[in-house]
């Protein structure tokens, strides 16, 4: 099972007029002579060079790991998904979606639609992102043949238990 991935916006909350933001000083450091936990260790500061990393709470990272899926950045932050984000989150190296060079034409489809259904190949997948539409949903059900959780994340907030709540129901029910 794939889950495909965004940041801004599932990871990195943005637009909401209602409150601040949280902000994380990033993964929790062991107390001196405790080992690390397993994964990649962080390095400090890492948001010194992403001022908006600070909004993303390290603990979705565990949570993210926890639903059992192939996690894959499906996000224009490309590499440096790898390179700042999966450090903070305690995840590994996660693959990611190359994107195609062409330009979508205009349209109600999202220009990520069809390049993941493609990368599913078929297989189940989820994809969390604060652009879907039911236009990707429709596409998605015509042209993959497998089951498939197209899950849109209130931009404003971000990723919430009620967004895992969503998720861990439509995995347990396959």
């Amino acid at each position: 099972m794939l889950l495909f991935l965004d940041v801004d916006g599932p990871l990195i909350p943005f637009g909401a007029a209602d409150r601040a933001y949280p902000l994380y000083d990033g993964p929790p450091v062991p107390a001196a002579g405790a080992p690390w936990p397993p994964g990649p260790r962080p390095a400090a500061p890492v948001h010194a060079g992403h001022p908006l990393l600070a909004r993303v709470d390290p603990a979705l990272g565990p949570r993210l790991a926890g639903l059992g899926c192939e996690l894959v950045w499906a996000t224009t932050w490309m590499d440096e998904a790898n390179a700042a984000l999966a450090p903070w989150l305690g995840l590994p190296a996660l693959p990611v979606v190359q994107w195609p060079d062409e330009d979508e034409p205009p349209g109600l489809l999202h220009w990520k639609t069809r390049p993941l259904v493609a990368w599913a190949a078929g297989r189940p997948f989820v994809w969390v992102d604060d652009e879907i539409t039911e236009a990707d949903r429709s596409w998605t059900a015509v042209h993959h043949p497998g089951p498939a959780l197209l899950h849109r994340v209130d931009h404003r907030y971000g990723l919430t238990d009620t967004d895992f709540r969503v998720l861990g129901e439509w995995l347990a029910a396959l």
